[in-house]
């Protein structure tokens, strides 16, 4: 499986109230409306910067921590968000991104920079920096963690497969 899209840069320990502000959590429940505030406590413009199923967040290290607030990689993915890299997240977030379709990439982000287009083979674990001629490792996904992110996440896999083949 593949993927690729342009960076949008961020720094270290994004938590879930960075992702979605606590002020929205619970006054606004439809995700497409919810997904229009995504990162704006860290970025206003953040949202303007999204070409829908073509951007990447790019972050350090710690991605998603705080709450287990599902709703934090949902807004992601409704926000036309198709990946997330960073150097590690934390594991809720981890787990509840996949349960819902959103690939998360665990690599060394200092290669990569605002802007940069970035094509990304699951299958080998390999992040290719096309804007500076730069090839990066990650780790690879297993088959079944792929065939949920085909599926669009765990409960879209059962509705088709009736049972989940772990």
């Amino acid at each position: 499986m593949r993927l690729e899209g342009n960076a949008i840069k961020l720094g270290d320990s994004i938590n879930t109230d960075f992702i979605i502000s606590g002020r929205y959590k619970f006054a606004i429940t439809d995700m497409k409306e919810l997904a229009k505030h995504i990162m704006e406590d860290i970025d206003p413009n953040f949202p303007a910067k999204i070409n829908p199923g073509r951007s990447m967040i790019v972050a350090g290290r710690n991605f998603g921590m705080g709450s287990s607030r599902e709703q934090a990689p949902l807004v992601i993915k409704e926000a036309g968000i198709c990946a997330v890299l960073a150097k590690s997240f934390a594991s809720i977030f981890y787990r509840n991104a996949f349960n819902i379709g959103l690939a998360l990439i665990e690599v060394d982000t200092d290669k990569i920079e605002e802007g940069d287009l970035l094509d990304i083979d699951l299958d080998k674990g390999i992040v290719r920096n096309k804007s500076r001629n730069i090839e990066l490792s990650a780790k690879p996904f297993p088959v079944f963690m792929q065939e949920l992110l085909k599926e669009g996440g765990i409960i879209n896999y059962y509705k088709k497969h009736k049972e989940l083949k772990v």
